[in-house]
């Protein structure tokens, strides 16, 4: 079934739905992010949240019933977690997507609608999970309140993998460089804004935490000024993501100040890939984390490589009961 089509299925059921939940954990958390931003941004009745998965099973928020549609999100759909909070949403009476690449997974059986998405294709595959919840996300404003943008939207959504894809395809030499540069650093901070405020996150908590057992934290560029900012003198480490769009401004405050003191700064910046060539600007804000995060992959590959510390290496996960 079609998103669109998904979304109509529940407007036939349920004339007024008055929230919509983001339900996740880790990486898919984060890649549930865009569509929370982007329904946080353009709703005027509909309320959103983004949980991770285990907050919204013990402190479930009182409005999750029948006027609700909860998306779960989780790769495999056996994060155990996520698969509860798909079970216990539906108990509730609310209306159940379950976003997976498996979809024969635990995660699907409590789920009334079902989203497959790639992974292991291409570098644009990786990013179909954000890409395909930001839609339903689109699709759900669209139905109950109406979206002036939509078409726009949809454009970008035909164009946005292709960009990735060419884009990777250039970015080698300046990943190998990451790699090399940031091999050794004891700590290596991410930042970001808006929609891609949770891609630095998830780059932090995933990549560099999980896969890299690189001490790591992530902020948003408008709190690096109330606080994080003590911490940066000369060659601290730091990732930037600079978006395209409203939140711009924040980025380039926050790298100003860490060219200022001679930071160990990379910055990933959509204005190098042109994004607004291709993505119509009233809609801009929403690809920013989905290039973003497609091209940040090669960058966690090239850090790998260089540590000799492949991105598959656990100390724990798959391999203790916790």
């Amino acid at each position: 079934m079609e998103l669109n089509q998904i979304i109509r299925s529940i407007q036939s059921k349920q004339s007024e739905i008055s929230s919509v939940y983001f339900v996740g954990c880790g990486g898919s958390k984060a890649d549930l992010y865009p569509g929370f931003y982007f329904l946080r941004k353009n709703a005027k009745k509909l309320i959103a949240g983004h949980f991770t998965a285990n907050e919204f099973n013990y402190d479930t928020p009182a409005a999750v019933g029948e006027h609700s549609i909860v998306i779960t999100c989780s790769l495999g759909g056996t994060t155990p977690e996520t698969v509860k909070a798909t079970g216990l949403a539906k108990s509730l009476g609310a209306h159940t997507i379950a976003v997976t690449h498996d979809p024969q997974s635990p995660l699907t059986k409590d789920a009334d609608y079902v989203v497959t998405h790639g992974f292991h294709e291409s570098y644009s595959a990786k990013v179909s999970k954000p890409t395909k919840v930001l839609t339903l996300a689109v699709e759900i404003l669209n139905a109950f309140e109406g979206y002036d943008a939509y078409d726009h939207f949809i454009e970008g959504v035909g164009k946005i993998y292709d960009v990735i894809d060419e884009a990777t395809e250039l970015l080698l030499p300046q990943a190998k460089q990451f790699g090399e540069a940031y091999k050794d650093a004891p700590v290596i901070y991410v930042m970001g804004s808006g929609a891609t405020a949770e891609v630095a996150y998830s780059f932090s908590i995933c990549l560099l935490l999980e896969m890299q057992w690189i001490n790591s934290s992530s902020f948003n560029s408008g709190e690096f000024f109330h606080g994080p900012f003590e911490i940066v003198e000369k060659d601290k480490p730091f990732l930037l993501l600079m978006s395209e769009g409203s939140t711009r401004p924040m980025d380039s405050r926050a790298l100003e100040f860490l060219n200022r003191f001679d930071a160990k700064t990379t910055v990933i910046d959509a204005k190098d890939f042109a994004l607004l060539n291709y993505i119509a600007e009233d809609v801009v804000d929403y690809f920013n984390p989905i290039l973003i995060e497609g091209v940040l992959r090669i960058f966690a590959e090239q850090l790998a490589i260089a540590r000799n510390h492949p991105l598959s290496k656990r100390r724990y996960m798959w391999k203790l009961s916790y």
